[in-house]
């Protein structure tokens, strides 16, 4: 039995004015999901009818602005055309598709990055919707490894590769969970984390595993705050009940 299972995906969004709206608004057009205001304050994007409980969004109001590149997003994959409406719904488009790069890098209204692929080339039943969670990182494959011991998870690495990804993730929503390098380090708090639920293990077996607890569950905060090798942070909840 795995340690953890994959809970929920949260999006800060900046809280000044009415940008947490304009984001949880815009995610739920993107992502085909019921937007919900809920009293304490964040917005939730409930799963589609059918869908997993994974993927369900939490959209949090945070007091800091956007700094630099977020090291956690999501890819999408939409029909053609879709990048216009995403533009007329607030997306700003960071990189058209050219000889290098074969899909757009979108902002949402808060700068948020996102990747948006057409058609699958040798799928092109393949459905439309968000298929994988992308995660930068210093040592992809050290942080799949930690990931996947954690998950029950396989970590698969293409031949030559330098990035890998899992799949088999307990509760875990989409297709693949890609961890791909890059050179720069982490210098801000991720704008996109995980949940998780504690299944088999404790938030003492995740810290001798290597994680750092960041907080303990307060009285209003009912969950722990913890990051993983890399410093990304993700929280964890009791099992229900």
């Amino acid at each position: 039995m795995p340690d953890v299972r994959f809970k929920d995906l949260c999006i800060d969004a900046t809280a000044v004015g009415d940008t947490p709206r304009r984001v949880a608004e815009f995610w739920g057009r993107l992502l085909g999901q019921e937007v919900v205001e809920r009293d304490d304050g964040p917005y939730v994007l409930e799963p589609p009818p059918g869908g997993p409980d994974g993927r369900r969004v939490w959209v949090n109001d945070v007091p800091e602005p956007m700094v630099g590149k977020s090291r956690v997003h999501l890819d999408v994959r939409l029909p053609p055309g879709s990048v216009d409406d995403l533009v007329a719904a607030g997306a700003t488009v960071r990189r058209a598709p050219d000889g290098e790069v074969r899909w757009h890098v979108l902002e949402d209204p808060d700068g948020l990055v996102f990747c948006v692929m057409g058609p699958h080339p040798r799928y092109p039943d393949a459905p439309f919707g968000p298929f994988e969670l992308v995660v930068d990182a210093a040592d992809p494959v050290a942080s799949a490894q930690w990931w996947a011991a954690r998950t029950g998870a396989t970590v698969n690495r293409p031949p030559d590769a330098p990035w890998c990804f899992l799949t088999g993730v307990a509760g875990f929503p989409f297709d693949f969970w890609v961890f791909t390098p890059v050179p720069e380090p982490k210098r801000a708090k991720n704008r996109v984390h995980w949940d998780v639920t504690l299944a088999d293990g404790t938030i003492g077996d995740l810290v001798r595993a290597g994680a750092r607890l960041l907080r303990e569950p307060d009285g209003t905060d009912e969950w722990w705050v913890l990051a993983d090798p890399e410093g990304n942070e993700f929280c964890a909840f009791a099992p229900p009940g």
